[in-house]
């Protein structure tokens, strides 16, 4: 499952889960603090939620950066999802290792483990929750897609046995339009990578118009009338990307709008560039 629904919105199921996670940790913090006179790790939480975010960010824009470059502006738009979780954990571990390493600091170590063991083991308990209740999407969904001009059309067959990249788009998302010239580029950069474009319960006129209107050259455009590869892949978001190999196994997903960066990221994994 991808994305959850919440009334109106479709938020990203890791950053509800990360949400939930900080909550019990700052939750489990408070508790020692006021029932057991604990020192309160609290701030130092946040200090390591910092620290993380930043060095995953940071790593991330270095492995990237000719993307980067062509763009500098774009390194604060951080709603790409361009971060390295490992550096980040790296580097809140390093944070709490270094802050906790002074005898002053020796009863901090004790709250400071609890609370942060406690938002991992929320983590770790959701996620196979959901896990168990939605599983991982298929391999490749069968559903039947039509093209702009009619014809039936199903990802297999599009794909033709190549690595395949399928983003879920609406012409009224303002996102997934401002997506369409990465995606376009990479489209011509990338020939040994099928790019699938299906437009989520529209009808053919409503496609059409939006791409005569934006100029932009994009191959496999098709239609999903009753948005069944969102259904499938556990998303209710747009734009949502999809990247498989060329076994057609999901190999990664990406919830919001893609930077330069952030899809040769995910390109690197169903197929390395040459």
């Amino acid at each position: 499952m991808l994305s959850l629904q919440i009334g109106p919105l479709a938020l990203p199921t890791g950053l509800v889960l990360l949400f939930v996670s900080l909550c019990v940790a700052y939750g489990v913090a408070y508790w020692l603090r006021r029932y057991r006179q604990l020192p309160d790790a609290g701030p130092l939480v946040s200090d390591l939620l910092i620290a993380g975010l930043l060095a995953a960010r940071l790593v991330f824009v270095l492995r990237w950066h000719e993307q980067y470059l062509a763009a500098p502006w774009s390194i604060l738009n951080i709603r790409d999802g361009g971060f390295m979780a490992p550096a980040g954990i790296a580097a809140a571990l390093a944070i709490a290792a270094w802050r906790c390493r002074r005898p002053a600091m020796a009863a901090m170590r004790r709250p400071l483990a609890i609370s942060v063991a406690s938002g991992a083991l929320a983590w770790g308990v959701l996620s196979a929750g959901l896990f168990l209740a939605y599983g991982k999407p298929a391999a490749l969904p069968t559903v039947a897609l039509q093209t702009v001009d009619g014809a039936p059309a199903t990802l297999a067959a599009l794909a033709g046995g190549k690595p395949l990249v399928v983003n879920l788009w609406a012409s009224w998302c303002p996102p997934c339009r401002r997506e369409m010239p990465v995606l376009a580029a990479a489209q011509q950069a990338r020939a040994d990578i099928v790019f699938v474009y299906a437009n989520q319960r529209e009808d053919t006129a409503a496609a059409s118009a939006f791409l005569a209107r934006s100029g932009a050259t994009l191959r496999n455009v098709v239609l999903d009338s009753e948005a069944a590869l969102g259904k499938a892949a556990g998303s209710s978001a747009l734009p949502t990307t999809l990247f498989y190999d060329a076994q057609g196994r999901l190999v990664d997903t990406h919830l919001g709008e893609l930077s330069d960066a952030s899809l040769a990221s995910k390109l690197q994994k169903i197929a390395p560039a040459p």
